[in-house]
């Protein structure tokens, strides 16, 4: 059976609730009283000392909204003081998430993540492993805009994972890896002498920074993933094009954190095969480019 809080202890947080939060806003019985609309007799009344007495559901509503908490949180029933818009905006923020200009926004999340480890599911390749080749070729669109798209968040994070403020972990769908190799696809159009060279640089990072970069590839036939990052414990990151869905909540976090760590559990190449793989990429190009010339 479940047992009924006492009344006069509901009074006595009700009271604690109340009166800490005048006094962090600045303000008297009077002035909670002209905001309630009730006479300061009744404000004194639920603030005296060892009263039973609990306030009627509107004016419980009233001075929740008078200091900005929640009412729930007055009457002992939640322990978050925020009002529940305000909780469902912290816990879930759109933003935009143009490709020339989200910058500052993705650095302050990483700032926000230093210490814990983050996890990165790409849309294209990951900027932190991009060459400034493919870098100026994958958005051409946008040349002549300052700063240059994705430089500050490619050059913070290289600067991150270099000092160790950070482990990263990326997942990247095995398709993607081959598609860039070939120049098939999305990267149609770009040349095998800058293909070549974005291939060492993901190669040489892989084994350079290892076990601080792991990198690993999964086969989108039997794992999916929407880009997605994962900045420690507490924000998660879907990117759907245009914007970006951040979550806070904890409970959410940690389903997209566990998400990921699903993909790395089902990879198709591991991090610690990596340069072997991408080695075997390079080679197979410089051989179908040997053919076709003989022919």
């Amino acid at each position: 059976m479940v047992s009924k809080p006492d009344k006069r202890e509901r009074a006595a947080q009700f009271r604690a609730r109340l009166a800490g939060t005048m006094q962090r806003k600045a303000l008297s019985r009077s002035d909670l009283a002209r905001l309630t609309g009730v006479d300061r007799s009744t404000i004194g009344q639920i603030l005296a000392e060892g009263a039973a007495r609990m306030p009627n559901a509107a004016l419980a509503a009233d001075c929740a909204q008078a200091l900005g908490v929640s009412a729930d949180w007055l009457l002992g029933l939640s322990d978050r003081p925020e009002p529940i818009g305000e909780m469902i905006e912290a816990a879930l923020r759109l933003s935009e998430a143009e490709r020339s200009g989200a910058d500052d926004q993705v650095l302050g999340w990483h700032r926000e993540a230093e210490g814990y480890k983050i996890r990165h599911v790409p849309a294209t390749l990951p900027d932190l492993l991009r060459t400034d080749a493919v870098r100026r070729w994958e958005y051409a669109a946008f040349q002549g805009r300052s700063p240059a798209p994705g430089a500050g968040t490619a050059q913070a994070a290289q600067d991150w994972l270099a000092a160790g403020l950070s482990d990263y972990e990326i997942a990247l769908p095995e398709h993607e890896l081959r598609a860039f190799a070939a120049g098939t696809g999305y990267y149609d159009g770009l040349g095998w002498p800058e293909r070549r060279a974005q291939l060492e640089h993901v190669r040489d990072s892989a084994r350079t920074f290892y076990p601080g970069l792991r990198l690993c590839l999964f086969d989108a036939r039997r794992a999916f993933s929407a880009p997605l990052s994962v900045f420690g414990p507490r924000l998660a990151v879907l990117y759907v094009g245009r914007f970006y869905l951040a979550f806070r909540e904890t409970g959410r976090v940690r389903a997209m954190a566990q998400h990921f760590d699903w993909l790395v559990r089902e990879a198709s190449v591991d991090a610690r095969d990596i340069p072997g793989f991408v080695d075997g990429l390079i080679a197979d190009q410089d051989a179908s480019g040997r053919d076709r010339q003989k022919m």
